[in-house]
């Protein structure tokens, strides 16, 4: 028998027994399906956290006040000093791979326009903000820059704030009250969404020692540093380390690298994408036994087929051809549908949820395929050897 005759033949076959066939196309196209969906879930989440990490800004470092060790069984840790103005004013000019470097300050407060109000948050910052974090300006301009103790009563809008206080009017040049504090609107910023689970569409942004003053507060929430080069990015941290070690005479903060996070971050995920896909494929197991199943049946139902094969000289690779044929067949036909089926879930959640970049790694697509065919091959070989051992006589007597 040619290739073409014993694919034809095992289509014929697959074909007469449509409800076996299509049980088992269904069991496989499941396990398929499930890999393909949760590994999409893996990857998506994985580029959801490198995508907002990345939009913080480039070759970025993170000082936090407070540093939290672990020396032995018990950790312990705190805020020694506060984070000042005068450590951005170091960090900005004694450091020569720092590029820039922006003061946060934060608090929440009532935002007022000819009565309306909402709350809303508070950033206290500075003009290189707007360059480190890469924010875009929707209307008007940012913070003037100059230095940090001038203060102002400057106000920059998020989209959200600007649309609720002010409707479809021009908020340029109006005058807001946040809390007992007059500030005039210089600008709106350009529509940004969520970042890391932070709306900045929802906020307000003041220059950083009128921020610090309105929440009477002496010590900044944070300090975000640009680095020059990624290269930098090292030896700057460890240098603003010490800078900061010096200045407050202990070491009392804590730098995050953003590409620190990133890989760490990338690499748990891309751990529990595996980690899904091999909980997923155990669905693939059982239903290759379901087509051991059904092959085995098939045997046993067409015993007086396979002696009349044998009678007309039919050698025993001809016939562990033809159903392991049918167990391919079933197999692709079942990670076709699979395919399409994980796919179709998969375009349906991005459907409902936008932002969230959901799609299968190219790896487990083809991973998916070469399971089935495996999965195929290795279950209906021994179905297919039995029908290799039947007699040929006793199989054509036998009712």
């Amino acid at each position: 028998m040619r290739a073409p005759d014993v694919l034809r033949f095992a289509a014929g076959s697959l074909v007469g027994h449509r409800l076996r066939t299509v049980l088992s196309v269904a069991g496989l196209a499941v396990g398929i399906a499930a890999v393909v969906a949760l590994t999409a879930l893996g990857e998506g989440a994985r580029r959801y956290v490198m995508r907002e990490f990345s939009a913080l800004g480039s070759n970025l470092l993170i000082v936090l006040p407070g540093k939290v060790e672990t020396t032995g069984a018990i950790p312990f840790g705190g805020v020694t000093n506060d984070l000042t103005l005068e450590d951005v004013r170091a960090i900005a000019g004694r450091l020569p791979g720092v590029r820039r470097a922006a003061p946060v300050s934060m608090g929440t407060e009532t935002v007022r326009f000819a009565g309306r109000s909402r709350s809303a948050p508070v950033l206290g910052t500075s003009a290189e903000l707007l360059t480190i974090r890469q924010l875009e300006m929707g209307a008007g301009r940012f913070l003037s820059p100059g230095d940090f103790d001038q203060g102002g009563s400057e106000v920059v809008l998020g989209t959200k704030v600007a649309r609720e206080l002010f409707g479809v009017d021009n908020p340029l040049g109006q005058v807001v009250r946040i809390g007992d504090w007059r500030f005039r609107v210089v600008g709106v910023l350009d529509p940004r969404g969520r970042s890391l689970g932070f709306d900045m569409d929802d906020l307000v942004m003041v220059p950083v020692s009128t921020g610090m003053s309105m929440f009477n507060r002496s010590s900044l929430f944070r300090i975000l540093v640009e680095v020059r080069t990624r290269a930098e990015m090292p030896s700057v941290r460890d240098e603003l380390l010490a800078l900061l070690a010096e200045r407050h005479r202990v070491e009392d903060v804590t730098v995050i690298s953003q590409n620190a996070v990133l890989s760490s971050f990338s690499a748990i995920l891309s751990a529990m994408t595996m980690a899904l896909a091999g909980i997923a494929s155990v669905s693939l197991a059982v239903a290759g036994v379901g087509i051991m199943n059904v092959m085995l049946v098939a045997v046993t139902e067409r015993r007086a087929e396979i002696g009349l094969l044998k009678a007309l000289g039919a050698t025993h690779r001809e016939i562990l051809a033809t159903f392991l044929a049918e167990a391919v067949l079933l197999a692709v036909v079942g990670g076709l549908v699979g395919l399409a089926a994980g796919y179709a879930a998969v375009r349906l959640l991005v459907e409902y949820y936008p932002t969230f970049p959901a799609s299968p790694p190219l790896w487990a697509v083809v991973a998916a395929l070469v399971m089935s065919l495996v999965v195929g091959v290795g279950f209906g070989v021994w179905p297919a050897r039995r029908a290799t051992r039947l007699d040929p006589v006793a199989a054509l007597t036998r009712r």
